[in-house]
């Protein structure tokens, strides 16, 4: 899905042992960030924040953001001559979206980065080996045909999505872990993406990665990157806007996916059942096989939840947008599906993960 959006760091609960960085939510991108592909709106409040407060602010973002995405798609799939002509836009949101992410970020989040380079490095390596491997594996498995198996694989191969950060918070994990690995795989994008698009995807359609990587800097790295800049060149201006960043993000990866659907439109009736459960599978098993790799690492329980969002939750937008540029708009339908679909599996999961004990 596009990216999730993202909001201001919040502190976890109370007795949280996430070292780093203070606790952090929210999309960006997109979503969440579209996303991710966008992801998800609003996240825990802002610091000093109560934590009952912070998760109920949570809560409604990983329910709200679903409801509005589904309803984006729809619009697409009943009226598509209405975005006709708006593919062009896609990437441009998606830098909205990505823009939003670099406004979150924040020095501390950076540091943290370097304080546990061990688990950010199976956090790493986990995100581009289990996502993109699934993709392929599950396209063949299910026999899916090349434009539709490219797309999935494509989601595999995005980075995080910043979704990841509010159900890790709602879950009780490692809020600084889950941000560190979002923000890092974010940026490593431009350099693993496409290699391992040309990999796996290459297989069922032609991949031009070196357009793949110039449109990656384009819509991903330049546009957080300046968003950084931003933030640390006026802090205090910017933090009194985070409130509506996550609702922008959220407006961008609605468009997204409802150009992402009106382009596909014909196809859907064939192929929706075949790539709901395509993105079912991809998306389950990632978060399954997060967290056992965490669990097979000994991290402990916080952590290893973190893990299992990180994989399992995608930058979705970004494979929307690379998949429509690339592969044509029947492409970027398992990329749509799963912008909806991994918000609602996280929000369950993480409502499963608060009430076990840390």
């Amino acid at each position: 899905m596009p990216n999730e959006p993202r909001n201001s760091p919040a502190p976890p609960d109370p007795g949280s042992p996430s070292p780093g960085s203070p606790g952090h939510a929210g999309p960006a991108h997109p979503a969440s960030g579209p996303a991710g592909a966008p992801d998800a709106p609003g996240a825990p409040s802002s610091p000093g924040a109560p934590g009952s407060t912070a998760r109920r602010g949570a809560r409604i973002a990983v329910t709200v953001f679903p409801v509005l995405v589904l309803a984006a798609g729809a619009t697409g799939l009943l009226a598509p001559s209405a975005f006709t002509g708006w593919g062009p836009a896609v990437p441009y949101l998606l830098g909205v979206v990505m823009f939003g992410m670099g406004l979150t970020l924040t020095p501390p989040d950076l540091r943290g980065v370097a304080r546990r380079p061990w688990v950010l490095l199976l956090g790493l390596s986990a995100q581009y080996l289990i996502m993109p491997g699934l993709g392929w594996l599950i396209a063949h498995a299910l026999g899916l045909p090349p434009a539709l198996a490219a797309g999935l694989v494509l989601v595999g191969c995005a980075p995080g999505g910043t979704a990841s950060n509010v159900v890790t918070y709602l879950a009780r994990g490692d809020v600084a872990l889950s941000v560190s690995v979002t923000s890092v795989s974010t940026l490593l994008s431009p350099l693993v993406t496409p290699p391992l698009a040309l990999l796996l995807a290459g297989e069922f359609l032609p991949v031009d990665a070196g357009s793949m990587v110039t449109d990656i800097l384009r819509t991903v790295l330049l546009p957080v990157l300046a968003g950084l800049a931003v933030r640390l060149l006026a802090g205090r201006r910017v933090e009194r806007a985070l409130g509506v960043l996550p609702w922008l993000s959220v407006a961008a990866i609605g468009v997204i996916v409802a150009v992402v659907v009106a382009g596909s439109a014909d196809a859907i009736g064939a192929a929706a059942g075949t790539v709901v459960l395509a993105v079912i599978l991809h998306n389950g098993l990632g978060l399954a096989l997060g967290w056992a790799a965490g669990r097979a690492a000994r991290l402990d329980a916080p952590a290893g939840r973190a893990l299992a969002f990180e994989v399992g939750m995608q930058n979705s937008g970004l494979a929307a947008s690379l998949a429509a540029g690339h592969f044509g708009a029947v492409a970027a339908l398992p990329a749509a599906v799963f912008s909806v679909w991994h918000n609602v599996s996280g929000a369950l999961l993480a409502t499963w993960f608060s009430r076990r004990p840390r």
